[in-house]
């Protein structure tokens, strides 16, 4: 497929009998919550396995009640050529969210504020191994801020691992939502909002206030059918979320109800273009205040 489609991708299942589908946490979603999964056959599948970006659990749990699937999760980067981690079959949902245990003659460590943290800890993560890259094209400026004197590469992903050696990937650290000095990861709140029965798709972003100085989480959401985008959901939204997170991550910066949440041909969420939606809804509203 050159591009991701739901209806041909179903389709293709069931004609091929395939079985075993490498996807992207967008396609996990639509799996687990379209209603247009359930007009087709897909007992063929033994396997979906999960990359590019952490999939939420309570997705993973629903692809497997809905299709009795397995997704197991796995972390890579082209800079390591590019698997770092992967889950088994059999270890699949033990833990569930999880990215799994690191392949052969990699190394990795979590770092913050410089130093090394143990278990459960979340920090950048840092990797080393043959499989490593040499260094960015004509850009020995980038090489050197990538890659220390000792070979680790610095992912730019924030994670932590557990007890067993189980990697958990969180966000990016670009992507990472500033608020008050503390740091939410937008890929969390994502997937918490996706239980909710009445959200159908959701990214979250920061956006910063000027009156408070300080980034503020925004979510946008897509609603599931027969949801209407009203001031009473958004109460139900804000309260269901803000039970479930430390106060420091509510959604200060609002609720948008919105058609679809914008992704690129391989069905990764583009936050960047949110970014700049928010800019401009914003700039309106400065201007409507002003007339």
């Amino acid at each position: 497929m050159q591009r991701f489609d739901l209806k041909e991708f179903c389709n293709t299942i069931e004609q091929e009998r395939i079985t075993i589908a490498y996807i992207v946490p967008p396609v996990a979603l639509a799996l687990a919550k379209s209603p247009l999964v359930d007009q087709y056959n897909l007992r063929s599948l033994r396997m979906l396995h999960s990359s590019a970006a952490p999939a939420a659990k309570d997705v993973i749990e629903a692809i497997y009640r809905r299709l009795g699937v397995p997704v197991k999760q796995g972390y890579g980067l082209s800079e390591a050529s590019p698997g770092v981690a992967s889950q088994s079959l059999e270890d699949w949902n033990n833990p569930i969210g999880c990215s799994g245990r690191l392949v052969p003659s990699m190394l990795l460590k979590v770092i913050r504020n410089g130093n090394e943290v143990n278990h459960s800890e979340e920090g950048e993560i840092w990797i080393k191994g043959p499989n490593i890259f040499k260094g960015y094209y004509n850009n020995p400026g980038a090489t050197a801020e990538s890659i220390d004197a000792e070979g680790w590469y610095r992912t730019g992903d924030v994670g932590y691992f557990d007890e067993q050696n189980n990697i958990y990937i969180t966000d990016r650290i670009k992507e990472l939502i500033k608020y008050n000095g503390f740091q939410v990861a937008p890929a969390q709140l994502e997937g918490l909002l996706l239980a909710h029965p009445a959200v159908v798709d959701a990214a979250v972003i920061g956006v910063y206030s000027d009156l408070r100085a300080t980034e503020l989480p925004r979510a946008y959401i897509v609603l599931a059918d027969g949801y209407k985008g009203d001031k009473q959901l958004e109460q139900d939204l804000y309260k269901w979320l803000h039970e479930r997170v430390a106060p420091y991550k509510r959604l200060r910066g609002g609720i948008r109800f919105v058609n679809v949440i914008p992704k690129s041909n391989a069905g990764k969420l583009l936050r960047r273009v949110l970014v700049e939606q928010a800019r401009q809804e914003d700039a309106q509203k400065v201007v409507k205040s002003r007339l």
